[in-house]
């Protein structure tokens, strides 16, 4: 008697992880690292670079090759190596995929406001000197830095993660104050905030950086910096343990606010 064989599961979709693109030959590096741990975490997950403009390969070029490979059956999610909502996100994204229809795709969230995000800037600060002695004082601020969008929700964002890195930074103590700023198309500056901040007493103001990997916009935002200043994000483990919660929680039709991430913290 001949038993009925069982149906080979569906490949996993294919995880297209979508950095900016940078002139900055250390951008694409340090997303290249970012993605081996990634693929450590979850071996035999393919996993693939692509950008949206300056670097290759660039994402139109990537989906298609995902879809001439007949991947279909397991599609594809894109997670924006973003840290926030902007015109990235919803414009030109969504357009990339709406020009290969004949993939199976999905479009994740980007990667903040998230716990995990507030854990990865946090190290990143202690690895340019910033101790919990610094949390207790009344000389101490934070500048939270990022690239900036037009679009509201984008600052709403960054503030959200302003906040969460303050509280994480003061620990069981008063939060740390930590002010979001941009380095185009919003306010404030960074010098601006650093001037807001010192204005309140805070002579020591560290500079947070809230970008993937190193390019023009994260140098300038660290020159401004009057005391230390972060590294970019890069391949830091909780931020490649974030790309996967962004991965599954896409590849599972499931979206949260940022209200009940942020609670978890």
């Amino acid at each position: 008697m001949q038993h009925p064989r069982t149906p080979a599961a569906a490949p996993a979709p294919v995880l297209v992880a979508v950095g900016h693109g940078s002139r900055d030959p250390r951008a694409r590096a340090a997303l290249a690292r970012l993605l081996d741990r990634v693929r450590e975490l979850r071996p035999g997950l393919d996993v693939r670079l692509a950008h949206i403009e300056l670097n290759a390969p660039l994402l139109a070029e990537t989906l298609a090759a995902v879809a001439a490979e007949g991947r279909q059956a397991g599609g594809a999610v894109l997670v924006p190596l973003l840290l926030a909502p902007g015109h990235h996100v919803t414009h030109d994204l969504p357009a990339a995929l709406a020009a290969v229809p004949e993939l199976s795709a999905r479009l994740a969230e980007p990667l903040g406001p998230h716990p995990l995000l507030v854990e990865a800037l946090a190290d990143r600060l202690a690895e340019a000197g910033w101790t919990p002695a610094d949390a207790a004082s009344p000389a101490t601020g934070v500048v939270l830095a990022s690239a900036g969008s037009r679009d509201p929700r984008s600052a709403a964002t960054l503030r959200r993660i302003a906040t969460a890195l303050g509280e994480r930074l003061g620990g069981d103590g008063a939060p740390v104050p930590v002010l979001a700023a941009y380095a185009s198309a919003a306010a404030p500056t960074v010098p601006e905030a650093v001037a807001a901040l010192t204005a309140r007493g805070r002579h020591r103001v560290a500079v947070a950086s809230c970008f993937t990997a190193p390019g023009l916009f994260a140098a300038r935002a660290a020159a401004h910096a009057p005391w230390i200043a972060a590294d970019p994000l890069g391949a830091h483990p909780a931020l490649a343990r974030l790309v996967l919660h962004r991965y599954d929680r896409a590849r599972a039709g499931r979206t949260t606010t940022p209200s009940r991430e942020l609670a978890a913290i």
